[in-house]
């Protein structure tokens, strides 16, 4: 058993926070990233979807997880589990600093998490109060303008990486 946190870091713009669009433990919100087998270090070709929201049975039938997923190459069965309570928005400060912000914690068996793709579902707060929702980020950056507070807003450099917690 493995735990790994994904953090990520943008460059935020007259934005206080990003964060996904009902918060950090959404239960609706996806998560897209390639997995690697830890048996033969094989990288999955496609992107794999995971949410709060979706469980499946464990394969040695005692529980369930998020996901259930079989390697290709060496057919070695691992899960990935999603441990909410644990992530935090992406504030200004952390931003300025270029620090990451945890997002979701990952209880990963057999299978590690590799190359988080942004896409859709989140939402930021502008420093003047007003609500962006419903952000695209797949793109890799994200611009409006706040009429309340009447500057530009953006999001890029968007950055992820996956880190073994203890």
């Amino acid at each position: 058993m493995v735990n790994i946190i994904l953090t990520i870091t943008a460059e935020l713009e007259n934005l206080d926070s990003l964060q996904p669009q009902g918060g950090v433990d959404d239960p609706d919100f996806s998560y897209y990233f390639k997995m690697k087998c830890m048996n033969c270090g094989e990288v999955s070709q496609k992107e794999t979807c995971v949410s709060l929201s979706d469980t499946v049975p464990n394969p040695n039938g005692r529980g369930t997880s998020h996901l259930v997923q079989k390697c290709k190459f060496c057919s070695r069965e691992g899960t990935v589990t999603m441990i909410p309570g644990r992530g935090k928005p992406l504030m200004l400060d952390v931003s300025e600093s270029r620090d990451y912000a945890p997002l979701m914690l990952f209880d990963c068996r057999g299978l590690e998490p590799v190359d988080f793709a942004f896409g859709q579902g989140w939402k930021a707060i502008s420093t003047s109060g007003t609500k962006f929702e419903d952000i695209d980020l797949s793109g890799g950056e994200y611009a409006d303008y706040c009429e309340k507070g009447q500057i530009p807003v953006m999001i890029s450099n968007l950055q992820a990486k996956f880190d073994a917690v203890k």
